[in-house]
Parts: C-alpha cells; structure tokens; sequence
C-alpha cells in the first residue's frame, strides 16, 4: 500500500493511504531505513511510502519512494539534513520588511535549501514595507525569481498568491514571525494557530512546531514550523551556485570553478563593474566557507542520530 505523508511528530507518521483513502498511524519498520541513514529523520511531510497495514488505522513503513523535490535544512544539534517538506511543486518562501526585518542572506540561504521546485518569494505585511524593502526584491525579481507582496491585513496579493499555488502542492517557510500562519490560515481558512512578536528580540514566537500537509480549496500547502536561522544542507559545494543564477556558468577559465576568485574566475571582475550584486555575492562566498567549515561525516557523532 503507497501513503502520503501528512503529518510528522518524533517518527510518528500520519498517512492518507493513496490505495483507499483512509488516514493512518504509521511508523517506520525497524529502527533504519536503508537509504535514509544520513538523515535526521527517515520520512517528512509530502514524502510517498510504501507499507502495510496492521490494523484498521494504524501500519508500518517499509521504504519512502525517491522524491522529486525537497526543502532541506542542516541540523546543527544533529549533524544531519533535515527535510522539512518534500515532493512541493512550488516552494513559497515568506518574508517580512520590518516585523522581523528582511535578511537577504536568509532569503539566500533558504533559496538554497530548496531543490527540485519552483521558489516563489512573498513578501507578507507589505502594509509595512518601505522603499528598501521594495529595492531588496526588485534585485531577486531581476534574477528571475518571482515575488509576490501580500497582506492579510488589506488583503493586498492573497488572489494573486492563491492563483500562483492553484493545482499545485506549496511548502510555505520563512522566519518566525513573518506571519507565514497567517497567510496559511487567510488562503485555506485552516485556523492553524498565530503568534505575537517578542518586543525583545524583535522575532517570532513559534506558532507551528511540525510540517503539517493541509488541504485548500483546489491546492495543498505544507505548512513548515518558523525558524529563526536556517543552514543549507550539507551537499556538493558545486550545486550552491544553483542559488544564484547571476553566477556565470562555463565562462570561468577552468571547469568546477567555485567563482571564490581562483585563476580564470570572472566573477570578481563582475562584482566590481556592478553586473553581479556584491551583497548577493559576499552571501555566495558565506555559504561555501560555512559549507567548508563543517564537520566531515566521519567525524560527526553517529550516535546523535534518531
């Protein structure tokens, strides 16, 4: 029997059965999924399995099908990617200008942790954006990314958005405090629940604290738990500049160059004569040394996994 994977809390698995549309208790049969050793968990929301059931509502997981996309991140206190969601068409990455501000190394950092989608940035509160705000996104508009500026409270976007996730499955993510539940809740009337802003540290209270798959009127959404910093998953340092279109490709000197300055890199030549934004590049440059700097994997606590 194949399931889809609509809930994830401490490996245990809420599941639609796609054979006769019944909702599951699953768990994973045994203690490790071949395949998904490196993983901080074998299975995440959006993710297709395979199992059998054992009784009326509840079965076993035995395998989870190759996916087609996924939004990852690393997970510091694990030493492991973490996939938040999987098998989204589009991945809507919400942001806000003020309350949180907007972080463009952020935003760079969860473009690359998306793969295999299509990335939709939105801008939420734009009731209270200011001109910076607006110069910010008109840059990653300029990339080819699209953006979208929305309020929930003017109702400023929400059409345009619903029109942009129609037929399609979205993982929503961004800091918290973005108003990402808000959003969630003002398109598929979920009644997912909302937090303030600490005054403190001027970010968001955790509202959503597990991937949940929720179902629209004519979309689905994978509503992903606020985090107040995200890591790119650990993977080949090549695959990075798929996060920055503006980095040339095949035009440096030598094959495999990490466009860091080596011999035949035009991109520093680029950044000076202002063709390739020099904050967008230094954001480049602080992921690849990030990536550098960690722990080889057989170095890493193996018996942190679980």
């Amino acid at each position: 029997m194949r399931f889809q994977i609509r809930r994830s809390i401490n490996n245990i698995y809420t599941a639609a059965s796609l054979d006769d549309g019944r909702i599951y208790t699953c768990r994973i049969k045994g203690k490790v999924m071949k395949g998904r050793e490196c993983e901080y968990s074998p299975a995440a929301v959006g993710d297709i399995a395979e199992g059998n059931p054992y009784s009326a509502d509840e079965a076993l997981i035995h395998a989870v099908l190759d996916r087609k996309s996924a939004f990852q991140r690393w997970n510091t206190k694990r030493e492991l990617n973490q996939t938040i969601a999987a098998n989204q068409d589009i991945s809507v990455i919400v942001v806000s200008p003020l309350s949180p501000p907007l972080r463009p190394r952020f935003l760079d950092r969860a473009i690359a942790c998306s793969s295999g989608a299509e990335i939709i940035i939105v801008l939420n509160k734009a009731d209270e954006a200011d001109d910076d705000a607006y110069e910010t996104l008109r840059l990653y508009s300029g990339l080819g990314f699209r953006v979208i500026y929305t309020s929930s409270v003017s109702g400023e976007g929400i059409n345009d958005l619903k029109s942009a996730i129609m037929g399609k499955c979205s993982a929503f993510v961004g800091q918290s405090g973005v108003g990402k539940s808000t959003l969630v809740n003002t398109l598929t009337g979920s009644g997912q629940r909302i937090g303030d802003i600490s005054e403190k540290y001027n970010r968001g209270r955790h509202t959503t604290n597990h991937s949940l798959y929720i179902e629209g009127d004519g979309f689905s959404i994978i509503d992903t738990p606020g985090v107040r910093e995200i890591e790119v998953p650990f993977e080949d340092l090549q695959k990075v500049s798929e996060a920055f279109p503006e980095l040339p490709a095949g035009e440096c000197l030598y094959d495999g160059c990490l466009h860091q300055g080596e011999d035949g890199c035009i991109v520093p030549e680029l950044v000076e004569k202002g063709i390739i934004d020099g904050n967008r590049y230094e954001s480049y440059l602080r992921i690849i040394d990030a990536l550098r700097d960690r722990k080889p994997a057989y170095m890493r606590n193996r018996k942190s996994r679980g």
